[in-house]
């Protein structure tokens, strides 16, 4: 799917963009700051998966050991549990001016591994470097923008090369699929300069168009990821009152509410998402296929979920 598209759909993350970076952030040591404890919860139907016909894209066969068994890659951007843990969502805090260090040597890594960025999200800081590695014996090629609600802007696009050990040439397409070695590639490190007033950025394999990570820039170390509950954790907080925002790429609307942190004490927290609804992409998957897109029997037994047999 075209990433200038995909940008008209994302409200959510413009909403949050437009409020632009704050002023400079100051480090000291925090010798009185509190903590928060917070849960993530999705409430309403999980939003339904992107779908990809693996035979319209590069490397069906090793991209398809994931796959549904129907020659189809699913890609679920909502990570949800069966009580509604909210998974690898970023939550952070707006309005902290100064407080801990950020920590050092943490720039954000990436890796191309079975046909799947890896993490899904992330977090960075602007003017950040952002090292991905490809794990496969496949090429991928980077393409990454920002996006707000003024639309996409180019980052960088730049080939993702293989490991040379890897074989470039199987001797049939089995040989493809039965291949599960995992050796790095040469890195490639990239900055992330976004524009004035956005802090949003997503990249895209140009091969394999299912592959995407996103991420979120912040202007201070309050920041922490959900976990398989939806539970995340804050450390350091300096005493005030602050503003605890919650970002998935694809909620339109902006979640957040307001927390006060007292010295030394825990603050505990749920943050309940409402699930969006409607049609939230173009290649949501189908109940049933149109039949110009269906796979053929004769494709289907060749592309064969070895690692994963994924739902729709």
């Amino acid at each position: 799917m075209n990433l200038i598209a995909i940008s008209r759909w994302i409200i959510g993350s413009a909403i949050l963009a437009v409020s632009g970076h704050a002023l400079a952030y100051e480090e000291f040591a925090v010798s009185n700051g509190g903590t928060i404890n917070g849960i993530v919860q999705l409430e309403g139907q999980v939003p339904k998966p992107k779908g990809y016909n693996l035979t319209t894209l590069p490397d069906p066969f090793y991209c398809g050991r994931i796959s549904d068994g129907q020659g189809w890659r699913i890609l679920q951007p909502f990570h949800v549990g069966s009580a509604g843990e909210f998974r690898d969502v970023v939550v952070y805090l707006e309005g902290v001016e100064k407080g801990k260090p950020f920590e050092e040597g943490t720039n954000p890594q990436i890796e191309a591994k079975d046909c799947l960025f890896l993490p899904f999200t992330m977090v960075v800081r602007d003017d950040q470097s952002v090292t991905v590695t490809n794990m496969d014996p496949v090429m991928h090629d980077i393409q990454a923008y920002e996006t707000s609600h003024l639309g996409a802007r180019v980052l960088f696009n730049v080939p993702l090369p293989m490991n040379p050990a890897h074989p470039r040439n199987f001797k049939d397409r089995s040989d493809a699929a039965m291949y599960h070695k995992h050796m790095a590639g040469a890195p490639t490190k990239q900055l992330v300069n976004l524009s004035k007033g956005r802090r949003i950025f997503v990249m895209q394999c140009g091969f394999h168009a299912y592959m995407e990570s996103w991420g979120v820039a912040v202007s201070n170390p309050y920041f922490a990821k959900t976990d398989e509950q939806g539970r995340f954790v804050i450390t350091d907080v300096p005493p005030g009152t602050y503003k605890l925002v919650v970002w998935h790429p694809y909620i339109r609307t902006v979640n957040e509410q307001t927390v006060t942190v007292k010295p030394k004490e825990t603050e505990e927290t749920t943050i309940v998402v409402q699930a969006p609804t409607g049609r939230l992409y173009a290649n949501e998957v189908l109940e049933h296929d149109y039949v110009r897109y269906n796979v053929t029997d004769e494709a289907q037994k060749e592309i064969d979920p070895m690692i994963q047999k994924q739902k729709r």
